[in-house]
């Protein structure tokens, strides 16, 4: 093919396609490659065969609205419970990890930051649970 049907090629895809470039996790876009390439199939043409159908399924979506992410009471129960339960691995960390220095090795003045920050850590839990117990009644 010339330089000339190359152009005429190109000018007829333009007018017709628009390039949409995706990211992928790298590993997933390896294997979706080579999965093509095995195929014998363009990556294009196979990421265009399923543009229509995700298209008609995003179509029927709503958009979401600002803070959409907590618009029903559901979904603030939800939250606040995953904070206390990260609040809670966080307090066990740190109490596994201060378990495992030896008694001679703590510091006064470290032990009481890591006793009382243990304290507080307890005290916001208990506030959350008592927030959450509260939107489950």
């Amino acid at each position: 093919m010339g330089k000339a049907a190359n152009r005429s090629k190109t000018k007829w895809g333009a007018t017709r396609y628009r390039q949409v470039k995706i990211s992928a996790d790298p590993e997933i876009a390896a294997a979706f490659k080579l999965v093509c390439e095995a195929a014998g199939v363009s990556t294009a043409g196979e990421l265009s065969r399923f543009m229509p159908e995700y298209c008609a399924v995003a179509k029927k979506r709503k958009p979401a609205a600002p803070g959409d992410g907590l618009s029903t009471r559901r979904k603030r129960r939800g939250a606040v419970a995953a904070i206390t339960r990260n609040l809670e691995q966080v307090r066990d960390a740190e109490t596994r990890s201060h378990e495992k220095v030896p008694e001679n090795l703590r510091w006064p003045s470290d032990c009481e930051a890591i006793e009382e920050s243990l304290v507080k850590m307890e005290e916001a839990i208990e506030a959350l649970e008592a927030i959450y117990q509260y939107h489950e009644g």
